[in-house]
């Protein structure tokens, strides 16, 4: 996790330090993931998420963010919804509990609310 000085840092510009995901996660490649926390107050955390091209399973928090860089889908294992195609700007909800599938073709950098 990357420790962020309180003010003057361009997202853009913040350097994360990358971690591989845990293998029984990866499906496709080896995407590695970082975060960096902004603010934490115990019942919300703000933060910025990155990783790297690949496949990768998930189970999500309860969580709002906005694609700041790169591109992925988002495949949700409830057949009822629909794959989700991310990109800079788009604007997500994600519901604590849902399986899910992240196949990032450039490497996805979001500011996250969970």
């Amino acid at each position: 996790m990357t420790a962020l000085p309180l003010a003057g840092t361009a997202v853009s510009d913040l350097v994360l330090s990358h971690e591989p995901l845990p293998a029984d996660e990866v499906v496709v490649g080896a995407p590695t993931t970082a975060i960096a926390v902004l603010d934490d107050t115990g019942d919300r955390e703000i933060g910025i998420w990155e990783m790297t091209p690949g496949t990768a399973r998930d189970t999500e928090a309860d969580e709002l963010f906005v694609v700041l860089s790169g591109r992925a889908t988002v495949v949700f294992e409830d057949p009822v919804l629909p794959d989700l195609e991310v990109g800079p700007g788009s604007v997500v909800r994600l519901a604590e509990g849902m399986r899910t599938t992240w196949i990032v073709t450039e490497t996805l950098r979001k500011v996250y609310i969970a």
